[in-house]
């Protein structure tokens, strides 16, 4: 699905948004649902560590906010997102330029909205891959995330 002119702007703002834009990593892709994100991680200056490949918390902060920023997009202003842990793992040195793509598809909203219709809230794992150019992965991320009714976070 193609960038609207919102989430266009949305993704410009998130670039520039300080506590991202230090990471940096950039987001290239943003999809007018908000259920695909791309983002890019360069191998620069800025990202470069002593041994000279990617240091660990850009990869990590790449990944950080982004599924929880996706899911309060998705699921709208009824439900309260938070983050409640996450891990990474370090695969092998980041030398070069590394994407992720993150997803959602109806089905698990679906699943989201029925678990905390059913339980009052639910708690939902995600898992991202930094890759190089070649597919292989760098570092892999699990984020768990927290959902439930805004009325219920009172």
């Amino acid at each position: 699905m193609p960038e609207s002119w919102r989430t266009r702007l949305m993704r410009w703002g998130f670039n520039w948004f300080p506590a991202y834009r230090g990471t940096g990593a950039r987001l290239e892709y943003l999809a007018s649902d908000m259920r695909e994100v791309r983002v890019r991680l360069p191998l620069n200056w800025r990202t470069r560590n002593y041994v000279g490949t990617i240091f660990g918390g850009s990869l990590y902060a790449t990944l950080d906010p982004i599924y929880m920023i996706m899911l309060i997009k998705t699921l709208g202003p009824g439900y309260v997102v938070w983050d409640k842990s996450a891990t990474i793992r370090f695969r092998r040195p980041g030398r070069s330029t590394l994407r992720a793509t993150f997803k959602l598809d109806e089905a698990e909203l679906d699943a989201i909205r029925e678990a905390v219709a059913r339980d009052g809230k639910v708690e939902r794992t995600y898992t991202v891959d930094l890759c190089d150019a070649e597919g292989n992965v760098v570092a892999s991320c699990d984020k768990v995330l927290s959902v439930r009714r805004k009325e219920a976070s009172r």
